[in-house]
């Protein structure tokens, strides 16, 4: 049995970690409020009440072998001095990244002919019927349309950027995101016309609500806290730039990558999922990921898969939950009803017996940052209750 002799923030943070739940989840398998996970992110060095490290003894000592081994192996990095302050790599340096953008709009009927015109292919991890249309995107490497006959078109982009800083990607990310949202739109309506569907009976708006990164870090210089560091700013770049001028995106000010670095900067719920040939952190905004030259290693496509079904099915719910807020009564066509939705929930969480421990891990930290399993349950429900 692991003794953690003092709890302070530092060690209920990695508590978190290892477990791979998100802040309110944590906070609920626990009993306590977010604000006491937030605030441990706040003062890592703070000493937990004794009440406080009881509770998480016994969520300690509740946890897997191999949660327990995770904590155990880092709580002593921790206390060695490796773990908790940036060495000497721990800076901004030169990268080369692959970014993948996932931007998806929700057509309803409208789907049905460009899913007929597209190239089948096999289901992902939640089982979705979906063919492929090319995107002809102008500048990315490659882009394509998947077409999901639940009635979403999803645009994947995959753009290679070499930079001299996280900042700098941070701004070309924001700043291109206006630009790819309304390219998505002109293409969507180009494909639509050329399939004949009535400009009258199509979505009020072509226009992606909301868009998805996963960051593949190839070539780079970090290693140990700095190349965990580049992750985590990787997942949530809006720590590094000023966005209230979405057509001005600038830096938020000298020096504050630097100081992230130094540091050690991690977002309080960012998940990392690491199994020693591959790190790899996820966030609400995205997902980052380093591969190392080892057969045991996940693959992008591996990653690519899963996120594919996951912003799909973000995007059903999504629509789902928007009819409820605007007061009306969700209706989905028979096959795509409620009890596709629990089919696809049940794949996506439910271990396979031929999965990895590096692939569940990771399907684990997407599932939970994402939310997506707490959204497919509401607008379950709403269908259900809808239709009884």
């Amino acid at each position: 049995m692991i003794a953690v002799e003092q709890w302070t923030g530092e060690e209920a943070l990695l508590l978190r970690s290892v477990m791979r739940l998100s802040v309110r989840v944590f906070a609920q398998r626990l009993g306590i409020s977010p604000r006491t996970v937030s605030h441990w992110a706040e003062n890592t060095a703070g000493v937990c009440r004794p009440s406080m490290a009881q509770i998480l003894d016994t969520a300690l000592a509740q946890c897997t072998p191999e949660e327990q081994e995770a904590f155990r192996v880092r709580h002593a990095s921790l206390r060695d001095g490796s773990g908790s302050a940036a060495t000497g790599d721990a800076r901004p340096a030169p990268c080369t990244v692959i970014s993948h953008k996932f931007l998806p709009v929700y057509l309803g009927e409208q789907v049905k002919r460009l899913h007929a015109a597209g190239i089948p292919r096999a289901p992902g991890p939640g089982g979705l019927d979906q063919a492929v249309l090319p995107g002809a995107h102008p500048t990315a490497r490659t882009s394509n349309v998947h077409v999901y006959a639940c009635g979403i078109a999803l645009v994947h982009l995959e753009e290679h950027r070499r930079v001299d800083s996280l900042t700098d990607l941070a701004r070309w990310r924001y700043r291109s995101y206006l630009a790819d949202r309304s390219w998505v739109g002109q293409r969507l309506s180009c494909l639509l016309d050329e399939h004949g569907v009535d400009v009258q009976v199509r979505p009020a708006s072509l226009d992606p609500e909301y868009v998805l990164s996963v960051y593949e870090l190839r070539e780079h210089s970090w290693t140990a806290d700095g190349l965990d560091t580049a992750l985590q700013l990787l997942t949530t770049p809006s720590v590094l730039v000023n966005r209230q001028d979405p057509e001005d995106i600038r830096p938020l000010g000298p020096g504050v990558e630097d100081d992230k670095f130094r540091t050690g900067w991690a977002h309080p719920e960012a998940i990392a999922f690491d199994g020693g040939a591959s790190r790899g952190v996820s966030g609400w905004s995205g997902v980052a990921y380093h591969p190392r030259s080892d057969e045991r290693a996940l693959t992008m496509d591996q990653i690519l898969a899963l996120e594919l079904d996951v912003q799909a099915l973000w995007a059903v719910s999504s629509h789902i939950l928007h009819l409820i807020e605007d007061g009306q009564d969700p209706v989905m066509p028979e096959e795509y009803s409620w009890r596709f939705l629990r089919s696809a929930y049940f794949r996506l969480t439910t271990a396979r017996p031929t999965e990895t421990a590096q692939h569940r891990v990771m399907r684990e930290a997407i599932l939970a940052t994402s939310e997506l399993p707490d959204r497919l349950r509401a607008a379950q429900d709403a269908l259900r209750e809808s239709n009884s």
